[in-house]
């Protein structure tokens, strides 16, 4: 058995299960072993569930041996948000009022990667109900940064970022309504793709017409993420806001780089590196270089960016309104309980009028036309996927930018979240380090529900570049 299957992709990991060269077993023994001996420093899986691995792994490697046909994610080891139920197993959503509770069923998206062979080790980090770009609870504390212990990995899918950088699992699901699969993408240098509003169903859900925030991948390569959106995609009867349009029928994950390698030649790529945006000049620094590259892929390469006025207060109002819906009922039942994020959130959402919400919808309406305007003259838009690089892991949020004041713990995200009122799909790649060595990501905006003509772009950069395959170089990680 290799030595270092906890370093090997998940698209490599499936050609060696498939082949049988290695078994479901050993995989999931090496990744629970990496767990074990990194994590105690990261507290990037919070809740384990290795018996019940190990018993799938198990199942898994019988089903092959009696002549099965593998599954899509047959015996690869994943760990689910700790937003998402998971039947069975302990989900917080990092709040201390759910620190024991155990749903008694899944969110569709753990049936999906379950059904289609996925085995989950356990439970990610998260903020208190995903309410923040920065890993830290009351109930697990701060997930760190792999590439610097003394950092945040970003937020609000930072442990399963930080599992994925420091290799232990090779697949993970997350959110973002306002960055939380970019932000985090971004801080550990893995991939991270917001899809289109509905590409990915989610189930149960608390607000049948929200199409702020959505459920997508994460992975070390962007051909991972494909795979894993070609399992979690696809229409589901009891989502009416779900896409129609199916995922590619895949019948091995040894087709994804093929299904991704497309000449670039003509695509036209709108360069922005701040969005109108306070940046930190070392982020500005890192993904400079980043407009050569598309250039030298054949990207047609022009200045400039969408017409984003309104989508600050689109954002903010509708994000307050879903947390009133969400939790308001938590604020009145546990008062005082509830965190700072969460409860300023709830309130907000709470002292809305009826005016305010018919505002966000003409200003929502008005975005959308703006941006379709943009898009029919460019494919993509390419910009920073945060304003910062990672910072101290014991810092509440990022209060100063280049000189500039933040406001409040909303502020510092803007480069994401403006991008998440369009419903535009959006991914951070890895784009390259600080020089102390921090992670950086570019952010990639494509068309509407244009998520596999994206995937295609990020897949050329990441070749072109190599930045994603660059592993911490923290000694204990990577001796």
């Amino acid at each position: 058995m290799p030595d270092d299957l906890w370093a090997k992709d998940a698209i490599t990991l499936a050609g060696l299960l498939r082949s049988r060269q290695v078994s479901a077993r050993e995989v999931i023994s090496a990744h629970i072993e990496r767990v074990m001996a990194v994590d105690g420093e990261i507290n990037a899986i919070v809740t384990r569930c290795f018996d019940a691995a190990l018993a799938k792994a198990a199942a898994a490697d019988d089903a092959l041996a009696a002549g099965q046909a593998p599954k899509l994610l047959h015996g690869l080891p994943v760990a689910h948000k700790d937003l998402v139920d998971t039947a069975g197993v302990r989900t917080t959503y990092g709040s201390p009022i759910f620190a024991e509770y155990i749903p008694d069923q899944d969110a569709l998206v753990v049936s999906r990667m379950s059904g289609a062979g996925a085995i989950s080790i356990g439970k990610t980090n998260t903020p208190e109900f995903g309410a923040g770009s920065h890993t830290v609870n009351e109930v697990f504390g701060a997930t760190r940064n792999p590439y610097d212990l003394t950092r945040s990995a970003g937020g609000s899918s930072g442990g399963a970022a930080a599992a994925l950088a420091a290799r232990m699992i090779c697949l993970a699901d997350g959110s973002d309504l306002g960055g939380s699969l970019r932000n985090p993408a971004s801080f550990c240098n893995v991939v991270g793709l917001r899809p289109a509003a509905g590409r990915v169903p989610k189930w149960p859900v608390s607000d049948a017409t929200d199409t702020m925030s959505v459920t997508g991948p994460m992975a070390r390569t962007v051909a991972d993420v494909a795979l894993l959106l070609a399992v979690v995609s696809g229409p589901d009867p009891r989502v009416p806001l779900a896409l129609d349009a199916p995922p590619p029928a895949l019948t091995d994950p040894a087709q994804l780089p093929g299904l991704l390698e497309r000449d670039l030649t003509g695509i036209r790529v709108a360069w922005s590196p701040d969005l109108g945006l306070p940046v930190e000049p070392e982020v500005r620094a890192v993904i400079g270089p980043a407009r050569q590259v598309l250039e030298d892929l054949g990207c047609e390469v022009i200045d400039g960016g969408p017409d984003l006025s309104g989508a600050d207060e689109v954002f903010r109002t509708w994000r307050a309104f879903g947390f009133a819906t969400k939790f308001g009922p938590l604020l009145e039942a546990y008062s005082g309980q509830l965190g700072a994020n969460v409860t300023w959130n709830v309130e907000r959402g709470l002292e809305l009028t009826s005016a305010e919400l018919s505002r966000a919808a003409l200003l929502g309406d008005r975005l959308a036309r703006q941006v379709t305007e943009f898009f029919a003259h460019v494919d993509v838009l390419a910009c920073p996927a945060t304003q910062v690089a990672p910072f101290d892991v014991g810092l509440d949020w990022v209060h100063e930018i280049d000189g500039v004041p933040q406001q409040n713990y909303l502020d510092w995200m803007a480069s994401a979240y403006l991008i998440s009122a369009t419903g535009l799909p959006a991914m951070s790649v890895p784009a390259g380090f600080t020089g102390a060595g921090l992670p950086v990501g570019l952010q990639l905006v494509g068309r509407r529900r244009a998520d596999w003509d994206l995937l295609a772009v990020a897949h050329a950069f990441e070749t072109a570049t190599g930045h994603g395959a660059v592993p911490p170089a923290i000694s204990w990680l990577f001796g």
